[in-house]
């Protein structure tokens, strides 16, 4: 029976969120406008998700780690998200993220990209995610949707999760557009919530659009690294980078401190309608790049199955 551990987020208003974020996101790029508005219908392009929205309930949960990844990996690590929705008290949640696939249903190790409607006692599970894995025919990206193969809803080692009642409500929208500092889209809201809220942890998830430009992305090889991965130079020369182009969607987790459980404060995949996607790092035209995104504050955080035995290697 895996551990749920359960934390308490400062949950500042929208209003004051959007002001915070806003005047962090104009250090890092030419043009920024955080405003709060009606969440757009996310079940129409360019989303097509199997829920209208990111409200009610928010919630962030931390699943697994990177230490049950690297240095080798722990295959029997398998975890379900239907369970996940009642180990953070909201079955029938909607979840989106980024994750591991199992690398027991599918044979291999790839990225997953969740965004599932998580069963409840009066509807199934409707899973609309997808995988990104190396092609075996020309080592480049091959993503997939995970219904096209698979009828569960599991995934492996590790995954990071928002996870509401999938309702419309208020969200805030971010634009940003030119990006001008080092940061990247994701860390630099994190880093703009630590630097404001300090002691006070705030969690955040939803999902962003580059809609245009192009983006480093990293999808893990379909085998597990045979020797331990012990830096983070390791882990580098494992993965396989790529350079994909706009649009991509992307499904942020982000957490502005961790308040002691082990977590991994950022971590943001992204799919595509043109066969694209896998772990966001950083946009690669900087000067071109326009961003788009819903976030929602979390108000509770959950970890389950924290590692006993941690590390801070690949953590990026």
């Amino acid at each position: 029976m895996a551990k749920v551990e359960r934390f308490a987020f400062h949950v500042p208003s929208l209003e004051e969120l959007a002001g915070v974020l806003q005047k962090g996101l104009k250090e890092n790029f030419a043009d920024a406008q955080v405003s709060v508005v009606d969440c757009p219908d996310l079940t129409k392009e360019p989303f097509n998700f199997p829920a209208k929205g990111i409200c009610g309930k928010p919630r962030i949960a931390d699943v697994g780690g990177v230490p049950y990844l690297i240095p080798i990996a722990q295959k029997e690590k398998v975890y379900d998200l239907n369970k996940v929705a009642k180990d953070i008290e909201l079955p029938g949640a909607f979840v989106l993220g980024a994750g591991a696939v199992s690398s027991k249903v599918l044979g291999i190790n790839a990225e997953l990209i969740p965004i599932v409607q998580t069963k409840s006692e009066k509807k199934p599970a409707v899973n609309g995610s997808y995988v990104a894995q190396i092609n075996p025919a020309d080592k480049g990206c091959l993503l997939e949707k995970y219904s096209s193969k698979y009828t569960d809803c599991e995934f492996g080692l590790l995954a990071n999760l928002y996870a509401s009642e999938g309702q419309p409500g208020k969200v805030i929208e971010v634009k940003a557009n030119g990006r001008t500092g080092e940061l990247n889209f994701v860390s630099c809201l994190r880093q703009t919530l630590e630097k404001h809220y300090g002691e006070k942890p705030v969690g955040m998830g939803g999902t962003f659009i580059i809609q245009k430009g192009k983006a480093k992305i990293h999808i893990m090889p379909p085998e597990f690294s045979a020797c331990p991965l012990n830096t983070d130079e390791d882990v580098n020369n494992w993965l396989k980078f790529f350079e994909m182009k706009a649009p991509l969607i992307c499904q942020p987790v982000i957490v502005s401190r961790d308040p002691g459980f082990d977590l991994r404060v950022e971590h943001t995949h992204c799919f595509s309608h043109h066969g694209e996607g896998g772990h966001y790092h950083q946009d690669t035209s900087p000067d071109s790049v326009q961003y788009l995104g819903y976030f929602q504050p979390a108000e509770l955080l959950f970890r389950i199955d924290r590692p006993q035995e941690t590390h801070l290697v690949g953590r990026d």
